[in-house]
């Protein structure tokens, strides 16, 4: 797939130095830069509902073993 990007200048001028500085081509670093991007989204939303469950847990303690378990089941 090919997609098209526009860049304000300072992104462009980021962008061309990443290149030289780590020898890559500039689509290589986009794609790299959407993946870690969407590796992190999912980090920070598992982080999100492991904060919720543990301020739930001192309120329902069979409500937190349930989670619990699912967490490590590996949602």
């Amino acid at each position: 797939m090919t997609a098209t990007v526009r860049l304000d200048g300072e992104l462009e001028e980021t962008l061309n130095k990443l290149s030289i500085v780590l020898n890559k081509k500039k689509s290589e670093i986009i794609r790299e830069a959407i993946s870690f991007y969407a590796k992190n989204v999912e980090k920070d939303k598992k982080s999100r509902i492991l904060r919720a469950i543990e301020k739930t847990k001192h309120i329902d303690e069979k409500e937190y073993k349930y989670f619990e378990g699912a967490l490590n089941d590996g949602i």
